[in-house]
């Protein structure tokens, strides 16, 4: 089953990042608008997709206030208690561990934001300028020393490791790829919207008290302001991007699409099910390359 996953995964993200451009060789996007490969994709994504949604109860979401839902949600995940992985994280995490850490995020770190704007284009509202906002802030304001994919190859150089994006695709778990075929699917699908917005919310909310678990990791080890640079700026921004999210974005849109508004909580919940799916499987990994390193 892992390795069914893996392979599944493996050839959506391979579908998937036709949707962005890479810098490199232009023969490489012939076949960016095949109908062979999006009938491949529409299959597994069927499948995949279907499977994921059973891991969710949608009738009682659908009854839920989506306000009060996703403030209350919004509530819990800002400061969430310590697991036993992330007191790992913290306290216990090698050195190596911390570069096996940087080599599996570092297939998003270093494209980090691009698929954001992907839903940008369009009419223009108060919730389509506080989504721009957000994108200006990744990007850096139009400065690459600023943006956050440039501090993230600065944490990895500091070891020595390859920056190129993708350098390190065979070393990435199926969960890890799902999390990002996930949001390739809700940013290529206008009609998921709403849900990739719920999602937005937790990833922006929740993203400083992850970041926190690896700057206390970083700053327990030892390490240069280089190697652990990308943390901190992201949780100085993420905690400013989480209260947009919910304040000037997602609530906003349970007022807008009244009917519809349950999608918002189900893209939320399901952001938090699998990323926290994606982080259990790379805390693996890192305690496999700790004990491999004793």
């Amino acid at each position: 089953m892992e390795t069914a996953h893996l392979f599944l995964q493996r050839v959506l993200y391979w579908i998937n990042r036709l949707n962005l451009f890479w810098y490199d060789d232009l023969a490489r996007y012939t076949n960016e608008r095949s109908v062979y490969l999006q009938r491949w994709r529409d299959r597994i994504e069927a499948a995949w997709q279907a499977w994921e949604l059973e891991q969710l109860d949608i009738p009682e979401i659908q009854r839920l206030d989506p306000k009060q839902a996703l403030v209350e949600r919004g509530e819990a995940d800002l400061d969430p208690p310590l697991s036993s992985n992330k007191r790992y994280l913290r306290e216990q995490m090698t050195i190596e561990g911390y570069k096996h850490l940087l080599i599996v995020a570092s297939l998003d770190g270093l494209v980090e934001g691009s698929r954001l704007s992907r839903i940008l284009g369009g009419s223009s509202n108060e919730v389509h300028a506080t989504l721009t906002r957000v994108l200006l802030e990744e990007y850096g304001n139009g400065r690459l020393s600023r943006k956050h994919s440039t501090y993230f190859a600065q944490m990895m150089a500091e070891f020595g490791l390859d920056t190129e994006p993708e350098g390190y695709f065979d070393w990435v778990p199926w969960e890890v790829l799902a999390s990002i075929n996930h949001n390739f699917l809700l940013t290529e699908c206008k009609r998921h919207f709403l849900r990739y917005n719920g999602g937005l919310t937790y990833f922006e909310i929740a993203g400083p008290s992850i970041y926190k678990d690896y700057l206390a990791a970083a700053q327990r080890l030892g390490l240069s302001q280089s190697a652990m640079g990308y943390w901190e700026l992201h949780i100085r921004e993420d905690e400013r991007h989480g209260q947009w999210m919910l304040q000037e974005v997602a609530l906003p849109l349970v007022d807008r699409y009244p009917d519809k508004a349950w999608e918002l909580v189900l893209g939320y919940d399901q952001e938090k099910l699998i990323g926290d799916r994606a982080g259990a499987a790379v805390v693996d990994l890192i305690r496999q390359q700790d004990r491999a390193c004793v």
